[in-house]
């Protein structure tokens, strides 16, 4: 297939989920708020949130990559994201991407648990590598659906993927980077996600070598998730020793959105300062949105409004230092 056929084939399909808002409508694109801190900083991931929320980022999820595997951390990390989201009563949902097992440990202790999150491949040997199997993703899924937290809906799982992963842990057994993935989509399909997203550019150069491999790849990888009835993101990424630059990125991210890409992934600047890699910007959703006249998610959108963080007609307004986000940078507490 030609990218437009992957374009226009992917555009036809519709994969709608919910927890606290309703994601993948058509004409509508939603962002995952991502902000990590290499040391886990409390104030500095609050202050990214907030940066986010006021581009009018997060209706995806607010999704930290944690530098620490520490129990303590991450329930202070779960408990810092359930208040500021309590707190303004924001129509969102919120995740701490650990390995499974953590988050399993976090429920028991009664951690504010809203989404779990695992990376998955497309072997069992990759999976295992990953230190997982299906029954331990089941019962990650049992344990939070028991908390009940979702509003809207019951989809509590956040999968990420990423062509090479089999390949790059000897696990693929001779078969295809692009084979290989779409048999990670369907180990996610099995337990409802309410987000799945291919890592396109972030594994490296070993795999994806340059910008027109991981244009395609993610063309590919977009194509297939909808194909098979996820909720299909993209992280449009690439790592600094690749032959790939912010327009590759751009032309990528573009051709995504014409397509019907669920969510993309907001990073301040676009520079990941924990993980070292480059992403999207709360600037590129922005961009993507004005271009393609993509909406938010509707509660979060009216939520938005609320806030007077847009206006009447979706666009972004200016604020000061008198808004309501920003008289507090929320503090986590143990659990």
């Amino acid at each position: 297939m030609r990218n437009q056929d992957l374009i226009l084939a992917a555009s036809k399909c519709q994969v709608v989920t919910r927890f606290r808002n309703t994601i993948g409508l058509p004409g509508h694109l939603s962002v995952r708020l991502q902000p990590n801190h290499p040391t886990d900083d409390l104030k500095g991931i609050a202050a990214s949130m907030l940066d986010g929320l006021l581009y009018g980022a997060g209706d995806a999820v607010i999704g930290i990559n944690p530098a620490s595997d520490s129990l303590p951390v991450l329930a202070q990390l779960n408990v810092m994201l359930d208040d500021i989201i309590q707190r303004f009563a924001i129509p969102t949902q919120s995740c701490i991407l650990t390995h499974v097992t953590n988050t399993l440990q976090l429920i028991e202790r009664g951690a504010p648990v809203d989404l779990v999150f695992q990376s998955v491949a497309g072997t069992e040997a990759a999976n295992s590598g990953f230190g997982i199997n299906l029954a331990m993703l089941q019962e990650a899924r049992e344990a939070a659906l028991s908390l009940r937290r979702g509003t809207l809906g019951n989809n509590v799982m956040y999968f990420e993927t990423g062509q090479g992963s089999c390949l790059s842990a000897n696990a693929h057994h001779g078969v295809d980077q692009q084979t290989c993935e779409a048999r990670a989509y369907a180990v996610a399909r099995h337990f409802e996600p309410l987000l799945v997203n291919t890592v396109v550019g972030f594994i490296g150069p070993e795999y994806l070598y340059d910008g027109k491999q991981i244009i395609r790849a993610g063309l590919e990888d977009h194509f297939c998730g909808k194909l098979m009835g996820l909720p299909i993101g993209c992280d449009v990424c690439y790592t600094n020793h690749a032959e790939a630059d912010q327009d590759d990125m751009d032309t990528l991210l573009t051709l995504l959105c014409a397509a019907g890409l669920t969510f993309l992934i907001g990073v301040p600047g676009a520079d990941d300062i924990m993980l070292n890699y480059q992403s999207t910007s709360f600037h590129d959703a922005l961009y993507a949105r004005r271009l393609l006249g993509l909406k938010h998610a509707p509660e979060f959108a009216d939520w938005l409004a609320k806030m007077q963080i847009i206006d009447p007609h979706g666009a972004l307004r200016l604020t000061d230092a008198r808004h309501p986000l920003l008289s507090v940078l929320p503090q986590g507490a143990s659990v």
